[in-house]
């Protein structure tokens, strides 16, 4: 019999990988900073330090922050001249998805690691499409030796809860282009100007900024945040030697550019057909039994509710059949292949790295052995 926990025996770990978000005496004394003496809003002195120094860490000439990682995008797709109208792209297709009505291109740098930005930057050339890059998810990550986020137009970061680094809530916007910046900072800021009067606006924007205690709470992880990536780096380095010699276990595989992951999501491919059939969720179950929690991640947004029901409370969704939409990769990924493990379990020692190789190799060696007991 089997002495996977999953049915009866010992679990690999019962201790829990670091938390996340991990609260320091650097943010605490930070947000006091602040408390007292640099103002809560608008012109803090927090929000200017922040923006100056992130900017900076990503290799950028300019940031502005935001409320949100999605306050961003909605903000730097306007600045870069979107519409309403716009559809999304199939990013293998990109070049032969483009239309007249294409507006922009958004290369989404998913889990940390960069997407091909030579090939994307040449097709935005060569039609004169800007390239706004969503690096939600990778602080840090680097194509050819520079941060990501202003090698195009212009790019958007995430500080939310589970983020690489995190305020809660909050986003930012980069860029090495002036033009575009102060776009976004009149859509950022009710439509203002930047330097003009209070009561001075060019555009029809919203209130989008980012408050004072959060951007404090993000100046001290900047420093933080490259002590971060040292370890994730070296942890994530010792996942890939072991997951490479299991078979049925496939590591994503990063674009040749890609010159520093941020490892925001330490991402596998499951192939059921090296495991005698045994669907993936039964894997999750007997990882998730020896204390090591893997799971699916994203599902396909087009089966949401939204894009099903009530087409009156979204009129730009009426006539539009979604429950008909099949995107055959993006389902066999989300339905059959991805095996996700938060960032947290990257933050650890060489030892609950080591406990996380366990815990993949034991459960792959029973599902070889004794496929019979997850047939069932």
């Amino acid at each position: 019999m089997s002495e996977l926990a999953l049915f009866g025996g010992p679990p690999v770990r019962t201790e829990s990988f670091p938390v996340w978000p991990r609260p320091t005496s650097d943010l605490r004394d930070s947000l006091i900073k602040t408390l007292d003496s640099e103002g809560w809003g608008v012109g803090s002195e927090a929000i200017e330090r922040f923006e100056s120094a992130f900017a900076d860490f990503q290799d950028a000439k300019y940031c502005i922050s935001t409320s949100s990682g999605t306050t961003a995008l909605w903000v730097a797709l306007k600045a870069a001249g979107v519409k309403a109208g716009t559809l999304n792209l199939d990013p293998e297709k990109v070049a032969a998805s483009i239309t007249d009505k294409t507006k922009a291109i958004m290369p989404v740098h998913i889990a940390g690691g960069p997407a091909d930005m030579d090939a994307i930057l040449e097709i935005g050339k060569t039609h004169g499409i800007p390239i706004i890059e969503d690096a939600a998810q990778a602080h840090g990550a680097e194509w050819n030796g520079t941060k990501v986020g202003a090698i195009g137009l212009g790019g958007i970061f995430s500080f939310q809860t589970s983020k690489n680094m995190t305020a809660g809530e909050g986003g930012a916007i980069i860029s090495n282009d002036d033009d575009f910046m102060d776009a976004c900072f009149s859509y950022h800021n009710c439509g203002r100007v930047k330097g003009g009067e209070w009561y001075e606006h060019s555009h029809l924007g919203g209130n989008f900024r980012l408050n004072a205690m959060a951007a404090s709470m993000l100046f001290p992880q900047i420093e933080s945040l490259q002590q971060d990536m040292e370890i994730r780096d070296k942890n994530a380095l010792m996942l890939d030697e072991a997951v490479h010699s299991i078979n049925g276990i496939d590591r994503v595989k990063q674009e040749n550019g890609t010159t520093r992951h941020a490892h925001h999501l330490y991402i596998t491919k499951y192939d059921a057909s090296a495991f005698n059939g045994i669907a993936r969720e039964a894997f999750f179950k007997a990882m998730q039994a020896e204390g090591v929690y893997t799971y699916a991640g994203y599902t396909p947004l087009y089966r949401e509710k939204l894009f099903i029901t009530n087409a009156d409370e979204y009129p730009w969704l009426k006539d539009r059949d979604y429950g008909s939409l099949s995107m055959p990769n993006t389902e066999l990924i989300a339905d059959e292949q991805a095996v996700w493990l938060k960032q947290n379990h990257l933050l650890g020692s060489e030892e609950d790295t080591k406990d996380i190789i366990n815990a993949f190799e034991k459960v792959t060696d029973a599902m070889n052995k004794e496929p019979d007991l997850f047939l069932k």
